[in-house]
Order: structure tokens, then sequence, then C-alpha cells
């Protein structure tokens, strides 16, 4: 179930320790906040000089409370925060914000001294939010305790960063939404984000989770707590574009940023992630009304050409579809519209909306109730004709051509209210983007839960947030198995033999030191051959490998000659494999300090770097979602067959996948760990080199 943070957002009593009639302190801000439900609970306000504060008297210790307190804030310089964690807890408190910083953001000193605080706060049965964090907020019970107001609504909003929390408040403003919840995250010493992102799946008021975070503690956790949560969780991170923390001693760990770790880990948790703050709004907006399309296939109505080929380019960008629709459907269109209206998709008024405003309605309704549509979007001037009379500075008020302005926008508004009635009788999306997004007919619509949006690519990407994505399997996140017994030897074969323990299929191999043993090890088995120098870091690039060598004579030769450039101290002597129709992937796994093993599958062989087509998945990734990795690189034509090539055995590379991660998921010494090239070829997948690196 989860920590217990009811004394953090319902508590019996308050106390405001630091509070201040200065307003340029913290703590001036926050008891001015905490006193604006002062019925709803005991709010006390604690000076250690005496006196009162914004009228109130003030008790210079927590002891001269005289009563239990249920929840403190703590606003005093830094020497003093642990002394009032001790007096909270104390006088009994539940649970404390701590407000004040110079902690684990100072360097490791600081960092002891916080975790020691925490400690103590832990083995008293009590919760801590930061230190070093700007307060809290509960609008479904009158908790107040932030420096700022945040309107009140259905999303959670729990930041690292106070100041992007209040442009997000006022972003998300025009789009009628509000906030259940704030929490600056702060240090995260005690409660974390983890932890209020389960309390706030199971608070009935947050219909949403926003989440600014730079420091996810647990990032594995954080996954796992957002596929449960059963809401939409919108995730803005920052330093996603920064090198992650490892060795980069394969391809894996060359190719995986955090950027790459940070999007793996949101596909498998289904979490919406978002690059602004202006897209995380258009997101919460989309997201707000709980609607989901089923399907990819999406109506553009306009007004004009323009605007419908501006949206129909913008819906496809965002990885949407617009189809043409089908004869059916057109001729019902047709009935609608007048002749020069279009109505293969996008479906173009052509300005009839100036004839005859309930035609965006009913142009609306009818794409609406098509069973092959899934959405729509409404492009281009609707909210004209209210604007002009509204006095937001229409067209329509300028020039002669709206004719009789009011009954137009009399008409606009009416067909406002008649879309709302089309969209509330469906699950699907309807999304408009307007050149007068705040008229009154669009604020009808945005009152009405329909989002409303100024450009068209905002309109795009919310529908596309909106649309449910084609996964294998709904989002999740893998438990990781447990540990298995150690690596102890990472070289070639010591690797080799832990995949194929593990089901991973190799060709017939044999290590070799001198010209005796290469002999025998040509005995083994038929050629043709391949030789190996073993322990290059990259054996291709040095000239390491030799293959197709048909027969012993070939392969002694070959050795004279690597062993004298490279003198290597051994080598593998391996069976060729038949590279017929066959395909190279790399399937690797990288440790990431945050997010555990991450899985990287892609096309392989030497250029694996150069054309960088990869893709990333949480460990380990099970056989159908590493199917779906595969099917979605940009070569992906190549494995299903091309050019009279026949289409390659995805279910065996899939297999391959899931059981090397699984593998690598369970040995928390690897680093790092790949297959590449895996051969792949109509007749199953064979596994021609590896490499793994220890912590």
């Amino acid at each position: 179930m989860g920590r217990d943070l009811s004394a953090l957002f319902d508590p019996k009593s308050v106390a405001v320790v630091g509070a201040s009639d200065d307003p340029a302190k913290y703590g001036h801000a926050v008891a001015a906040q905490a006193l604006r439900a002062p019925d709803r609970r005991p709010v006390h306000l604690v000076n250690r000089r005496g006196g009162t504060v914004l009228g109130r008297t003030t008790a210079t210790s927590l002891t001269g409370i005289g009563e239990p307190v249920e929840l403190v804030v703590i606003s005093v310089p830094g020497p003093g925060f642990e002394a009032a964690v001790d007096d909270a807890l104390a006088c009994g408190a539940r649970a404390i914000v701590g407000i004040t910083a110079g902690f684990a953001e100072t360097g490791p000193l600081g960092l002891a001294r916080q975790q020691a605080i925490a400690d103590r706060v832990r083995a008293a049965g009590a919760v801590l939010v930061g230190p070093n964090c700007l307060g809290i907020a509960d609008n479904t019970t009158e908790l107040y305790l932030a420096s700022d107001r945040f309107a009140p609504g259905g999303i959670a909003l729990l930041s690292q960063s106070g100041n992007l929390a209040l442009e997000l408040q006022l972003r998300c403003a025009p789009h009628g939404l509000g906030f259940s919840r704030f929490v600056s995250l702060g240090n995260q010493a005690d409660v974390t984000l983890v932890d209020l992102i389960e309390d706030a799946a199971r608070h009935d008021a947050t219909r949403a989770i926003a989440v600014y975070a730079e420091d996810f503690g647990d990032g594995r956790a954080f996954a796992e707590a957002a596929a449960a949560a059963g809401k939409p969780v919108v995730l803005l991170t920052a330093g996603r574009g920064t090198a992650s923390a490892r060795s980069a001693q394969s391809h894996t760990g060359a190719l995986t940023t955090s950027a790459d770790v940070v999007a793996a880990a949101c596909r498998d948790a289904g979490v919406e992630l978002v690059a602004t703050p202006h897209e995380m709004t258009v997101v919460l907006a989309a997201l707000n009304g709980g609607r989901r399309a089923t399907g990819h296939r999406t109506a553009v109505c306009t007004d004009g050409g323009g605007h419908g080929a501006v949206a129909a380019d913008a819906a496809e960008a965002a990885g949407l579809a617009v189809p043409e629709l089908g004869t059916v459907a057109q001729q019902q269109l047709r009935t609608l519209l007048w002749e020069q209206s279009a109505v293969r998709n996008p479906v173009d008024l052509a300005g009839m909306g100036e004839q005859n405003p309930h035609s965006y309605g009913d142009t609306v309704g009818a794409l609406l109730a098509l069973d092959e549509v899934d959405s729509v979007v409404l492009t281009g001037y609707f909210g004209g004709y209210s604007a002009a009379t509204g006095g937001l500075g229409g067209p329509a008020a300028e020039s002669g051509t709206a004719g009789g302005g009011s009954a137009l926008a009399a008409g606009e508004l009416e067909t406002a209210h008649q879309m709302a009635d089309h969209a509330a009788r469906t699950a699907k999306p309807l999304v408009v983007q307007s050149m007068f997004p705040h008229a009154p007919s669009c604020r009808t619509l945005v009152e009405a839960g329909i989002p409303v949006f100024a450009s068209t690519e905002d309109a795009a990407r919310a529908l596309a947030a909106m649309t449910a994505a084609e996964t294998a399997g709904p989002p999740g996140v893998r438990p990781l198995p447990p540990a298995a017994a150690p690596l102890h030897d990472p070289g070639y074969h010591g690797v080799r033999t832990l995949l194929s323990g593990a089901g991973v299929p190799f060709p017939e191999a044999r290590e070799i030191t001198d010209e005796t043993q290469l002999l025998a090890a040509a005995d083994a088995f038929e050629g043709p051959y391949v030789l190996k120098a073993l322990h290059l870091l990259h054996k291709s690039d040095a000239g390491g490998v030799a293959l197709g060598l048909p027969d012993r004579a070939a392969l002694v030769t070959a050795f004279r000659e690597m062993h004298a450039r490279l003198g290597a101290a051994s080598y593998s002597i391996e069976a060729m494999a038949d590279l017929t129709d066959g395909v190279e992937l790399i399937v690797g796994v990288n440790r990431d300090p945050r997010f555990g093993p991450v899985a990287m599958v892609g096309l392989g062989g030497v250029l694996t770097e150069a054309l960088h087509d990869v893709a990333f998945a949480l460990a380990p990734v099970p056989a159908a979602r590493a199917e779906q990795l595969l099917t979605g690189l940009r070569t992906a034509a190549l494995l299903k067959g091309v050019r009279g090539r026949p289409a390659v055995d995805l279910a065996a590379a899939a297999a391959v996948i899931e059981r090397l991660t699984t593998l690598a998921a369970a040995h928390p010494e690897i680093t790092e760990i790949e297959v590449n090239p895996l051969l792949v070829r109509p007749d199953g997948a064979l596994a021609l080199d590896a490499r793994a690196v220890l912590a």
C-alpha cells in the first residue's frame, strides 16, 4: 500500500516554525498561506523572539504551544534545523516539511547530516519532506503551506523546481486546469518521488500526476510506481542529453545516453515524457478528460484548405494517420455540406461556416460517429465569430464579410454547445485548434473538457497523447530476477559459456593459445573457420578477425600472420556461420546507476555506431516487447524481407533478446554485456560474438 502520508496532506494541526512578519523571509509567505484556512485545523505560528506575526500571537517554541502538533513546517537558518526537527518529534509531530537548505546539496558533510536527520525522523515513525524544499499544498484538504496559491483541480504537481511549478500554474489556467496537490520535492531525504506518486495514485481527487524531476533517486522504482498508478503520469526532466555514468567499453555503453534511458523507462511505464513546461501543459490538457483513442485514424475538419493541410501534416508527424474516408462516409458528409466542400479527409467546409455556423457542429458530430475514425481535430477560424462580437479582435468585426456578426456569433456559440454534446456521447477524443482560443465559443468547449489550442502542433501533440500506444501488452516494468552467481571470467569464452547456459545459441568454438591447439581445434569441427584474436576492444577494427577460412591450411596461415602482427594472448577458432539471407543485429544491456539494467537492440555488425539504429527498454525484456522493438527500427524492412530477400525469424531473435536481458538483469556485477552481431536468418538466430564488462 505504500507509506502512510495522511499526516502530511490532512493533518489535525499545523505549526510554522520560523514564522515572520518580514515579507522577505519564506516563513512569512508560508505563514500567510497557512492562515488562509484557520477554521479547518489549528494553525500555530512559532518565532523564537515571540510577539505577533500577521496579527497572531506566536509561541517562542514548539513546546510553548502546549499541545501536540501533527505537521510542522520548519523555515529557520541551517544551524537551527536539526534542533527544530528534534523539537517537532518531541511534540509528537508525524510529518515535517523542511524548507531549510544547506544539506545534501552542499556536499558529503551536508549529506551525512541530512541522512542522520532522516534516520531520526523515520525511527520516530514520522515523515519528512525536504529539506531544501519550498513547501506543500493540498487544495482538497485546505492545506496551504507553500508561498503561492495553486488553483484547485485534478493534477498532483510534484516538482523539484518552485519556479517551474509557478510557470505550470500560469500555463494551465487558460485550459481550465488546476491542482489537487503541490509538493516541492527538495532533497528527498525521506519522502521520495516514488512515495508521492504512490500516494497520489490512491488520492481520489487526483486525476493526473505531473512531475518535474532532476534526481529520480531510484529510477526503476519511479517507473514501477508510475506504471502501477492507474492514472496519467507526465514527466518533465532535465539533463537527458548528458551521457550516463558508464565505462563505454562496448557498443552498448557507447550508444546509451541518459536520454535513451529515461525515454525507455517512460515508454515501458506508460509515462508521457515532455521536453518543456509548454508541452507538459498541452499533454495535461489533453489527458484531463480521461479520453483515449483506440486507434491512430484521425479525421481533420477545417474551414480552410491551408489549415487542413497543415493539421494533417502535423498529425502524421505526431504519429497519427489521416486516411481517406470511405465512400459511404463521404456520401454522408455530402448531405451535410455544400458542393465546394472537400470530404475525403481533411474535410474542408470551404466557407460554409460563414453561411451556417452549425455546419461545424454537424460535421464534427458526423465524423465522431464514423467507425473508421478514432479521433477528430477541428482546425482554423472557429471562434472568430464570437471573438469579433466579444471584443477579442476577430477579423469579422473589421470587415463586412461576416454580415450579421451577432447572428454568426450566436450561431457559433450554439454549435460549440452542440459539439460538446456530440463529444459527450462518445469516448473518442476531439481536439480543437483555433486562431481565437480565448473566444467565448472556444471557452465553452474548454469548460466542456474539450482541449483548445492556438497552434496546430499543440493540437497534434495533444491528440497523440490521447491515442493509446500499440504496446505488447499493458505498460509495465518487469521485476528483476533473483541475483545469480557472479560471473568471474569476463573473457570472451567465459561470457559465451554464461550466455550459452541461458539458451543463447553460438557456433562451435575453441579457445587456443598456440598452433598445436589450433590444429586440435580444427579437427573438432569442420570448416569453413573463423579466427578471432581475443582480449581486443574492437577486434574487427584491429584486423583481429579472419572470416571464411576454408580449410586447415588457410586457418594456419591466417593464425601465423595474425599472431605475428597482434601477438594476442589467445585466439578463438569457430565454425563459420552461414550468412546467406541473414541480418546482423546487436543486443546489449547497460546498467544505469538510476534505472538499473537497460536493454538495447538494433542493427548490428561493424557499422553499429555509424548507423545508430537502436531501440531501448528496461531489462528484462519479454519476447513480445523485444519483437516490437525490432519492428520499430528504421531498418525494420530488412527484417521483414526486401528486394527478394526472405523475412528473417523475428521470433528467434526476440527469444534471444529475452534470454540475454533476463540473464543480464540477474547479474548486478555486469555493467555492460552484448552480443554483436546476432545473426538472424529465416531459420533462426545465432550469436557470433559477445562481450561483458564487470563493475
